[in-house]
């Protein structure tokens, strides 16, 4: 007999990138990844693919399965397959929303609920394990699977603060790609003192602030080019930032914004695309499954 659980959940943007203080904030993004599981008794091992990126690397995907199967000391084995609306390696956090994803559907699969954050922080503990994040990215993967904007302590794995925000969200999404595991993590220690003044305007609900002062920073630690950003602050964008460790830029858009800074951008003579979303409040959890395969 083959148990078969499907879920979703969905990408985020950056308002504070949690490596040089291990504090962060993000927004969900409505844009998802889809996850299959088909378990059975007679398979030994958990095998994956992605479906965007055959040859790439699957542990995350297959831990966060086997930890579920842990937890609840289950002899099963078989398959996960994702796919998603995304950008890999863009810093739109598809690790998060693939672990969220992967979790959910293995809980579906064999018929077992857990809390959000039991949820949650089993993928956590898998990008940890299997080395795809520096800190773990309990920012992005509450935003992912809560939806809204998040506040966090990422060391502490706390929560601080959860808030809906309607907002039209604009991606410039790179051709290139850079993965979080990659990232100069030294370099983003030196700029520490300066992203804890942008974590407190983001306490302080001033989120476009926070994560302009954000992105700046961390474009300037990592070596991201500012023009994007410029761009947007000169469409009258309040609120733009390096999505996470980059490349992708994300800006909090006004409707009557869009057609502006959507030209801006790809006139800025960097390959990429620009993608119009808005920001997901509703959460994982009732992420419906249409366009998954």
């Amino acid at each position: 007999m083959t148990l078969k659980g499907h879920a979703c959940a969905f990408g985020a943007g950056t308002i504070i990138n949690a490596i040089a203080t291990w504090k962060g904030a993000a927004f969900g993004i409505d844009l998802k990844t889809f996850a299959e599981v088909k378990l059975s008794e007679g398979e030994s091992a958990i095998t994956a693919s992605i479906e965007e990126m055959p040859e790439g690397d699957t542990r995350l995907i297959e831990r966060c399965v086997e930890l579920v199967l842990e937890r609840f000391e289950l002899e099963l084995g078989g398959t996960i397959k994702t796919g998603s609306e995304i950008p890999l390696a863009g810093g739109l956090k598809s690790s998060s929303a693939a672990a969220n994803a992967s979790v959910l559907a293995t809980l579906r699969a064999v018929g077992e609920t857990l809390p959000p954050f039991e949820i949650i922080k089993l993928g956590v503990r898998a990008a940890k394990e299997v080395g795809v994040t520096v800190t773990g990215a309990f920012d992005d993967a509450c935003a992912s699977f809560l939806g809204g904007i998040v506040i966090t302590d990422n060391k502490k794995m706390e929560l601080i603060r959860r808030e809906e925000v309607d907002s039209k969200v604009l991606i410039f999404a790179p051709a290139k790609k850079a993965f979080s595991a990659d990232t100069n993590v030294k370099r983003s220690q030196l700029i520490a003192p300066y992203v804890e003044m942008a974590y407190e305007l983001a306490l302080a609900g001033e989120y476009e602030r926070a994560m302009t002062l954000n992105g700046f920073l961390y474009c300037g630690a990592l070596r991201f080019d500012t023009e994007h950003m410029l761009r947007a602050l000169e469409c009258g964008i309040k609120g733009v930032s390096l999505s996470g460790t980059g490349p992708s830029y994300t800006a909090l858009v006004k409707e009557d914004q869009v057609k502006e800074l959507k030209s801006a951008w790809e006139s800025c003579g960097m390959e990429g695309r620009v993608i119009e979303t808005s920001i997901n409040n509703i959460g994982a959890i009732s992420c419906n499954m249409e366009g998954s395969s």
